[in-house]
């Protein structure tokens, strides 16, 4: 396989010349953005909107740049993510569109609407094969991201405390999967019962179709061997007292992922956009950010996942170490464990990232083999 071709610009602009969000436009031509056919197709440009209290997500603004070229070329564009595994502000729709909203993503400020892809309580899924799939046969995607005819990735990139980093491929594969997807991918689909939390109202009997659930003393409780991991009593729980065990190796863990995203992406056109711009520690899905670990190093566009994350990282792991990052204080108390290891490695020792550009390369998704073309 030849070289993908990876665009970045960095983020320095003149007194009187091209704005950030300007210039990502620009950058975004460059990689050939229009050479898809955007003519009266949707184009579904997958994002994270921040748990609210964070705020080193990407700008709205940013956002905005892209719908407006991907309207310009005659598409329509709308901005969208799936609900959430964890208990937050962006578990169900309705909470979901208000944090997208109170964090600047509403419709007069991007130019598009915003479309929760597995719908109100999460379970508005589509069963999508993997061809290829070691771990995964058939994935749990948010509707709404299947329908689309088009996929934009507009990823922040960052550090994550369980894949290393989150990128392209996270921003699809894990941001794709519905909230069973999003359980299947962190185990192997089995959920079980927080017994303080619940309360015993028997919606999740109700809504299997397994009879793995049942109550007994005012409590449920959850058959593993029946569970089939659909996900449905995760989303129907009012008292978000079913969770996912969380029991997944890393190394699983990103091959699943990376099997979502190919699912996904399999078949139709797509193209991907990151910014590796208040590069915080951890994942954009905690309710507050730590300071940056490295300095803001500029944006980059590719029609390739793989290799877009896999420039991303190198770029990232090439950077200077901010003093007053989490980075600098294990550097700094840990100097002997961390020798030889990478940024990623270094925040989070536990967490592991090259799997996942490795399985989704074996699948066809893409090429960690790049030439990083510069556009001023």
């Amino acid at each position: 396989m030849e070289k993908a071709k990876v665009y970045f610009t960095d983020f320095r602009t003149a007194y009187g010349s091209l704005s950030m969000p300007q210039k990502l436009q620009k950058l975004i031509k460059a990689a050939g953005i229009g050479n898809i056919d955007f003519e009266k197709q949707f184009a579904a440009i997958k994002i994270h909107f921040g748990e609210p209290g964070n705020v080193s997500y990407l700008r709205p603004n940013y956002a905005k740049a892209v719908v407006d070229v991907v309207k310009e070329l005659g598409g329509y564009p709308f901005l969208t993510d799936c609900n959430t595994l964890y208990v937050g502000r962006r578990k169900h729709a309705l909470e979901h569109i208000t944090s997208a909203y109170e964090n600047g993503f509403s419709p007069f400020s991007t130019g598009c609407h915003v479309i929760i892809a597995d719908g109100l309580k999460g379970i508005d899924e589509a069963y999508v094969p993997v061809p290829g799939g070691e771990l995964v046969k058939e994935a749990k995607i948010g509707r709404a991201l299947m329908d689309a005819d088009i996929v934009i990735s507009l990823s922040h990139f960052k550090g994550h405390e369980m894949t290393g980093f989150g990128g392209a491929l996270k921003n699809i594969g894990m941001g794709g999967g519905s909230r069973a997807g999003k359980m299947e991918m962190h185990n192997d689909g089995k959920p079980k019962v927080a017994q303080k939390k619940c309360i015993g109202c028997g919606r999740c009997v109700k809504i299997c179709a397994h009879n793995a659930p049942t109550i007994t003393d005012g409590k449920a409780s959850i058959d593993i061997n029946k569970c089939v991991g659909c996900g449905r009593c995760l989303g129907i729980c009012p008292m978000d007292a079913i969770h996912s065990m969380n029991d997944a190796s890393m190394e699983n863990l990103n091959k699943r992922m990376a099997e979502y995203a190919f699912a996904i992406l399999n078949g139709r056109p797509h193209f991907h956009i990151s910014l590796i711009v208040d590069v915080s520690p951890y994942c954009d899905c905690h309710a507050e950010n730590d300071a940056p670990v490295v300095p803001d190093i500029g944006m980059l566009a590719s029609f390739d996942p793989v290799a877009l994350d896999q420039a991303c990282a190198d770029l990232v792991n090439a950077a200077p170490v901010m003093e007053n990052s989490v980075l600098a204080e294990h550097l700094r108390d840990n100097a002997e464990a961390c020798a030889g290891y990478d940024h990623f490695h270094n925040i989070t020792p536990e967490s592991e990232w090259k799997t996942c550009l490795q399985h989704a390369e074996k699948l066809g998704l893409g090429t960690r083999d790049y030439e990083l073309i510069k556009i001023k």
